[in-house]
């Protein structure tokens, strides 16, 4: 019996959304109601850097913080005129600084359910170029969990909060295991989504280094699946030319966009 009642209280955490934000807005694990179809309704879309935080510099003087700008807006703007059903959210929209943690967090406050950040690169070699796409490493998921345990463990200041859920202990290995699950349920779909850009980038004839991993901030704390684009290397003379040009950014900028409509159709189906 008690462990009946602890399971329900485990199904409970995920009605509720209490499981940190870690959990809640997911395209692979909400669920619609009744016979309403899942629609993807809104995406934060974040240029990297901005304000007194430039980002890469390429030789001829670009700024990454500019570049990626340009970029996210016109993949927004793309975004916008298609889908008009579909909310876009920029963290930035004009040359401003703003806080790691904050850039996922207006994706959490939100209820977004894609998360785009755009990047541009930089290495100490010149001769290299080409796209990369980035998803959160495989060796912060514990860190997440982590995150998302002590984040939980807050309903223990509530008043009788024993009753109100059920018995659910935020600390509990068995909760631990469920907030995995739902853990590699967002790497799968940011990977998903994150090995769709990279191909768009190839068809629109752009070198590709591939999907890789790694534990970025802004990724860690977002609660959807999440990508970091990096759309080039400014270190690169011929790279930088693209990157600072209308017509590379639009080119990068439909890659974007083609990926989250296929992204999108492929989610709603």
């Amino acid at each position: 019996m008690r462990e009946k009642t602890y399971l329900n209280s485990v199904k409970l955490l995920i009605g509720l959304a209490l499981a940190a934000p870690l959990l809640q807005f997911s395209p692979s694990l909400r669920k619609p109601l009744g016979n309403a179809p899942y629609q993807l309704r809104t995406i934060v879309i974040d240029p990297g850097h901005g304000g007194k935080d430039p980002g890469a510099l390429g030789k001829n003087g670009t700024r990454e913080k500019d570049v990626v700008l340009n970029i996210a807006l016109e993949v927004g703007a793309r975004i916008r005129e298609a889908y008009p059903g579909v909310k876009v959210i920029f963290t930035r929209k004009n040359d401003t600084f703003v806080e790691l943690f904050e850039r996922s967090a207006i994706a959490n406050r939100n209820r977004a359910q894609l998360f785009i950040s755009i990047h541009a690169n930089a290495l100490a070699r010149p001769d290299y170029y080409g796209t990369e796409t980035y998803v959160m490493g495989l060796h912060k998921s514990q860190q997440n969990l982590a995150v998302a345990r002590r984040e939980n463990a807050v309903i223990q200041k509530e008043a009788n909060y024993r009753d109100r859920y059920e018995g659910l202990d935020p600390t509990s290995p068995l909760t631990a295991i469920m907030l995995e699950n739902y853990q590699s349920a967002y790497l799968s779909s940011s990977l998903n989504f994150a090995s769709k850009v990279e191909s768009h980038f190839k068809r629109a004839a752009r070198t590709s280094h591939g999907v890789k991993q790694a534990g970025f901030i802004v990724l860690w704390q977002s609660a959807m699946p999440s990508v970091l684009v990096e759309t080039g290397y400014l270190t690169n003379a011929g790279e930088e030319h693209f990157l600072r040009s209308s017509a590379g950014q639009e080119k990068l900028a439909k890659a974007i966009f083609s990926a989250f409509e296929q992204y999108k159709k492929e989610v709603e189906e």
